[in-house]
């Protein structure tokens, strides 16, 4: 029981932080069990290569700037749809270290799910601070987020039980919040062309 709770939660929070932040979740995860501070199944040993671990860490340098500056995150984040999603389940897949095909492949749905759905609330709630005009707010988040994961990963590893349930209460959040994040992020979408189109037929 506590071996799948602990695989649980490892699949959970590597599924969310991909949504997050991949690269730092795949460098961090990678150097804590290269160093021994954590034990991942040996499904995810390939994390702790010192080749997988220095792209991992470039790109998070990247990724960790990128996310700090205004209209460029969220080009960064429609970028990395395409690159979350399936990270996400993959790493859920190999969290899970089963040898049954049906189990891994509910694992990696379950993972891509997750992962999906962070990373469209993370992008429609960072577009839609994109439209204020100072940076501020903008870096804040980025902050934020980043704290989030830090938390979030020390509770995967050292209270799996405790993590889970939180995660089962930021799902149902997440899922709430979703569809209004888009709302108004087509509201927002909405209202720039109407003004490009007004723009356009003064012009003429």
């Amino acid at each position: 029981m506590t071996d799948l709770i602990t695989n649980l939660a490892l699949a959970g929070g590597l599924s969310w932080a991909s949504g997050l932040r991949l690269y730092i979740t795949v460098f961090a995860v990678g150097m804590l069990n290269k160093f021994d501070y954590i034990h991942l199944p040996a499904t995810l040993d390939v994390l702790s290569n010192p080749i997988v671990i220095a792209v991992a860490g470039l790109l998070s340098v990247i990724e960790f700037l990128a996310d700090k500056i205004p209209y460029i995150d969220t080009v960064w984040d429609s970028i990395h749809t395409f690159i979350r999603i399936p990270a996400g389940a993959l790493l859920a897949m190999g969290a899970i270290n089963t040898s049954d095909p049906a189990i891994a492949t509910i694992a990696a749905l379950l993972g891509g799910t997750l992962a999906g759905a962070t990373h469209a609330t993370k992008a429609g709630s960072r577009a839609l601070i994109n439209t204020s005009p100072e940076p501020v707010t903008n870096i804040a988040a980025s902050f934020g987020e980043e704290s989030a994961l830090i938390m979030g990963g020390w509770l995967a590893f050292a209270h799996p039980a405790v993590f889970i349930g939180i995660l089962c209460g930021f799902i149902v959040l997440m899922f709430w919040l979703l569809p209004k994040v888009w709302r108004g992020v087509r509201m927002v979408l909405n209202s720039f062309s109407k003004k490009m189109l007004r723009h356009k037929n003064d012009s003429s």
